[in-house]
């Protein structure tokens, strides 16, 4: 059975973003870029809420004919663009770039979304990750801890009645001292 993964960077202290969505505090070198690619390589699709969505939408569908890009993010456009994506959005009423709209999170349109999928799905967006847990829709979490501490912004966890049993797979220290901590739900 496929399994839904949510990805996320967060800060020592929590937060995936800074006060007004800031990211410029990851550290995403080449070393960890790769492995992000060899990931999502793998992946059948990317459910993104639409902030998540919009973002990778403004950054990554041309970033591979941008000389300042490097290869590990030239690798990744491509990779992007052609990968099926889901956007859950109640406002968009137009998406690009093999993307089809979702306007609600139902489960069983999303388990045989699973069952469908030629690879793992990806899980991107705090909004949208905390409405997959509540439903016991995600599998698994990677968590890549940035050795950085932000003071503020958006917590990666938001406020919910979720508990959840996770054992740990897998940690992976990246050369640029990012930590990945990868958990499995239990049931």
């Amino acid at each position: 059975m496929r399994k839904i993964i949510w990805a996320m960077s967060a800060s020592l202290d929590g937060f995936m973003s800074g006060p007004d969505g800031e990211l410029d505090w990851h550290l995403v070198d080449d070393e960890l870029h790769r492995h992000f690619n060899e990931l999502t390589s793998a992946m059948g699709a990317f459910l993104d809420g639409r902030v998540t969505w919009q973002l990778m939408a403004e950054a990554w569908p041309t970033a591979d004919a941008d000389p300042e890009s490097t290869e590990p993010m030239r690798e990744f456009a491509a990779i992007w663009r052609d990968m099926p994506k889901y956007v859950f959005s109640r406002t968009l009423e137009q998406a690009d770039w093999n993307t089809t709209i979702l306007r609600e999170v139902v489960p069983e349109e999303i388990r045989a979304l699973k069952e469908s999928a030629d690879g793992d799905i990806s899980l991107g967006g705090a909004d949208l990750a905390a409405s997959f847990l509540r439903l016991g829709l995600v599998d698994e979490i990677h968590v890549y801890v940035h050795p950085v501490l932000i003071g503020r912004g958006r917590p990666m966890f938001q406020a919910s009645d979720v508990k959840a049993d996770l054992r740990l797979t897998q940690t992976r220290t990246f050369g640029n001292g990012v930590v990945l901590l990868r958990y499995e739900r239990v049931n």
